[in-house]
């Protein structure tokens, strides 16, 4: 049975930090990319960040380069998502995407609120 667990979220004062973590089970963590995506309050599900298989290209969403990073640990079955600077347009569920070919598994979800 495939699992992604996402955990880190919470509560944080803008301009803190945060890391996310998605740990994967039940399929073999080294063949997929892995993304995070976040959905806000009436907003749709938008993609943040994507890393390859192999960890050798990263992307991002024009809104978060430079404050996002993300990365993967394979011996750790984990993917990362290190977030600076955050801002109240940053409150969402993130979400942790696992994609091979014609499979796509999702995590649950973490909420991250950014507030004072």
């Amino acid at each position: 049975q495939e699992h992604l667990v996402e955990s880190g979220g919470g509560l944080v004062q803008p301009g803190g930090s945060l890391r996310l973590s998605c740990a994967a089970s039940g399929f073999t963590f080294s063949r997929y990319a892995m993304s995070w995506y976040r959905q806000a309050p009436g907003k749709e599900r938008e993609l943040v960040a994507r890393i390859t298989n192999n960890g050798d290209s990263t992307n991002y969403a024009d809104s978060v380069k430079g404050r996002f990073t993300i990365s993967r640990d394979d011996a750790r079955n984990t993917v990362y998502l290190q977030i600076h600077n955050l801002n109240s347009e940053d409150t969402a569920v993130y979400f942790c995407n696992a994609h091979w070919g014609w499979s796509s598994y999702w995590g649950q979800g973490t909420q991250v609120t950014v507030s004072s």
